[in-house]
């Protein structure tokens, strides 16, 4: 078997799937935009970048609000680049010859396991081994060790389904918005899509900050101090 051309993986869907040509599509479009505000940052922000200082400071002030200062100014960036690439991501699926690349399971799941990993990972940063108190609940007693066993048990299945609940509501959510547009549109050319897609504007939206919201307070459950 040869090996493919560059003109194989352009042209053939086989070789590079949809999906995955309008996911790096994404990620060219934001360090576009990065790229372009930074080069032309002024003390007075105006247009594209009033727009992306919008979309940061309000990214700051969730990650602040539900993390904490600490930890949330350094979470930010994280928490900030997901939200707007899935939401781009999102926004793509509006566009007719385009499809969305969170309406396949693949791409979900490229981002809800690094958060996965991220979560544990500031866990540890924040606590040492004292992170794996988290999983055994509230009382901790030789008296009580067949309970602390069992809640260490449950809250590492807890932990383990997280990836996959993140990735499979976006993808649910997403999947059923495409296909409700394609068979509205081949109903009703005109009007009625018009609405749908103002609907799905909205479910982008939506499901982008729910997906963001979650992945903050995985983490923020993972560095906070107990009291």
């Amino acid at each position: 078997m040869t090996e493919p051309t560059l003109m194989d993986i352009v042209v053939n869907p086989q070789v590079v799937p949809p999906f995955v040509s309008f996911a790096f599509l994404g990620s060219f479009i934001l360090i576009g935009v990065s790229l372009a505000v930074r080069g032309t940052l002024q003390l007075v922000p105006r247009g594209m970048q009033n727009v992306v200082e919008t979309f940061v400071e309000g990214m700051v002030n969730l990650s602040e609000e539900n993390i904490g200062h600490r930890w949330g100014e350094r979470l930010s960036p994280l928490i900030g680049t997901l939200f707007m690439y899935i939401l781009l991501c999102n926004f793509m699926g509006l566009i007719p010859g385009f499809a969305s690349p969170t309406a396949n399971i693949n791409m979900n799941a490229s981002m809800a396991i690094p958060v996965f990993f991220a979560t544990h990972y500031y866990g540890l940063r924040a606590h040492g081994l004292g992170y794996f108190k988290h999983f055994m609940g509230p009382i901790r007693s030789v008296a009580a060790l067949p309970l602390m066993m069992l809640m260490f048990v449950i809250e590492g299945i807890g932990h383990l389904v997280r990836p996959l609940t993140l990735s499979v509501r976006l993808f649910g959510n997403m999947l059923a918005k495409h296909i409700i547009l394609m068979v509205l549109a081949m109903l009703t050319p005109w009007i009625v899509p018009t609405l749908i897609l103002a609907l799905g504007t909205l479910v982008s939206l939506i499901q982008a900050f729910v997906f963001t919201l979650l992945a903050t307070l995985y983490l923020a459950g993972a560095v906070e101090e107990g009291h």
